[in-house]
């Protein structure tokens, strides 16, 4: 390309330069011979004006020549110093803009680079670092939509206009959005919310607008804050979205708890502060200070018993309880405390009795654990279970699990009170449980044991008609298996 714009250059002079001597000879020649003509007969004159015509042809074709040295060498200069710069200014372009970088070059005399060639440089350093920020920005682009799309908040976006400019799939989710809804007004209106776009974008430039709502069964945690643009104007909102569903609950469990725990302490004080005053303020015989005494012991064991079972929560809900595993024979333990509970079941005359239906391998759990287990289940059914009723009690070995089943024919749990029986303090009967001496801790307790020996409870049962409490432990051959 450089060669050919070099030849252009120097036919475009020898042209320009040839046309104009030509011109002009053509002109000196034309008038030495008018003049020539006009004075016929004189061949002296003749002869000097015909000489003169050869001597301009002569001069003529040698600035011709001239003319056409000179042009070449005009050409190879200009070429030299502007065109081939521009030349490598350009091929610097076409490799930078494929990615490539230019590399300075010196020119073939050892001289200092030309001016042209550092700008061609400074251009390809441009380029390469405008490549890098552009890439970078990329990566931060694409590292932000990933973290959006994933995360378990969502995120709404809204320009001036109130019209959506990204959204996530977590906004979808806990909004229950169709997609038909594609303004802010839109979205909110549905979610019946009083919120204006304008307000957070305008009059809350150093605040932020929170809100809680409700969608369905879950409650959600709204924040509302406006953004600006580059050139620091209002630029719209962005809205984040917290699943706080599950706060709610712990927060509503820990008040209905405290409350719980409250109560269940607060009865046994006021009966305990008022049998003392009673035997402090007035002279009771020895019978009477006896009653009120057994009373007073009774209501402090409960209370020892209550206090003995949350701080045994609190522990297994701290972590703070490991599990002293052993192998034991689930058969044998079962037989165990049932002939430590022979004395309660002789009294209310009920009729009980224990089957080992299979030979059930040894299981490896927490044998504490699951003795206080077993005793728990077996004097709830003693308990609720009226005089000379039934129990019956079976141990075997299932699916590799191995299982006590506890059958009576007792008062029964309500079905709608089933799927409550394992909340702490919770009570199907509370003035009869109360006054039969329970915490309201102990299914809780045993819930969390076995979950602690990855065991399973489960309860059955029917109003007037008793209860089935149903527990699966894996056994060691089971865990040997799975391991």
């Amino acid at each position: 390309m450089l060669k050919s714009i070099q030849i252009k250059i120097v036919l475009i002079f020898m042209i320009l330069g040839i046309f104009m001597l030509t011109v002009q000879g053509v002109i000196f020649t034309s008038e030495l011979q008018r003049v020539s003509t006009e004075i016929v007969g004189n061949e002296e004159i003749i002869n000097t004006i015909q000489t003169q015509i050869h001597q301009e042809q002569l001069i003529t074709i040698i600035l011709i020549i001239t003319f056409t040295i000179i042009s070449i060498v005009v050409g190879i200069f200009v070429a030299k110093t502007i065109l081939e710069p521009i030349s490598k200014l350009t091929k610097s372009a076409e490799n930078a803009a494929k990615g490539g970088q230019y590399q300075i070059k010196y020119l073939a005399d050892g001289k200092n680079k030309s001016e042209v060639d550092e700008l061609a440089n400074a251009f390809s350093m441009m380029h390469k670092e405008l490549n890098e920020n552009l890439k970078e920005v990329s990566r931060q682009k694409k590292q932000i939509e990933t973290i959006l799309l994933h995360m378990n908040d969502g995120i709404l976006a809204f320009n001036m206009d109130g019209e959506i400019i990204h959204k996530n799939n977590a906004a979808d989710k806990l909004f229950e959005l169709d997609g038909t809804e594609k303004t802010f007004n839109e979205i909110f209106d549905k979610l019946d919310v009083d919120i204006n776009l304008e307000k957070i974008v305008y009059l809350e430039n150093w605040t932020s607008t929170q809100k809680r709502i409700s969608v369905g069964e879950k409650t959600l945690n709204l924040f509302f804050a406006g953004f600006s643009d580059e050139a620091e104007r209002p630029g719209g909102a962005i809205v984040v979205i917290q699943d706080i569903t599950e706060h709610v609950k712990l927060d509503t469990m820990r008040t209905e708890f405290v409350a719980d725990v409250s109560h269940e302490l607060k009865t046994p004080i006021t009966s305990i502060m008022g049998y003392a005053d009673t035997l402090l303020e007035d002279e009771c015989d020895k019978e009477t200070t006896n009653k009120f005494l057994k009373r007073i012991s009774t209501q402090a064991n409960r209370m020892s018993v209550l206090v003995s079972d949350l701080l045994t929560l609190s522990r297994y809900d701290a972590d703070m309880i490991k599990n002293r595993s052993e192998e034991f024979d689930l058969g044998e333990l079962v037989k165990n405390t049932y002939d430590n509970l022979s004395f309660e079941i002789e009294q209310k005359h009920q009729k009980a009795e224990c089957f080992v239906t299979a030979d059930v391998p040894l299981i490896k759990a927490d044998k504490a654990g699951i003795e206080r287990v077993i005793t728990n289940i077996l004097t709830n059914a003693i308990k609720y279970t009226p005089e000379n009723g039934e129990i019956k009690i079976y141990v075997g070995f299932v699916y590799n699990d191995a299982y006590i089943k506890v059958i009576d024919n007792g008062i029964g749990i309500p079905k709608e009170d089933l799927d409550r029986v394992f909340d702490r303090f919770y009570r199907v009967d509370k003035a009869r449980t109360r006054e039969m001496g329970g915490t309201g801790l102990g299914l809780s307790i045993a819930k969390e044991i076995l979950e602690k020996n990855n065991a399973k409870i489960n309860i059955n049962s029917e109003l007037g008609k008793g209860t089935e409490v149903i527990i699966r432990i894996p056994t060691k051959k089971n865990e040997e298996i799975n391991s």
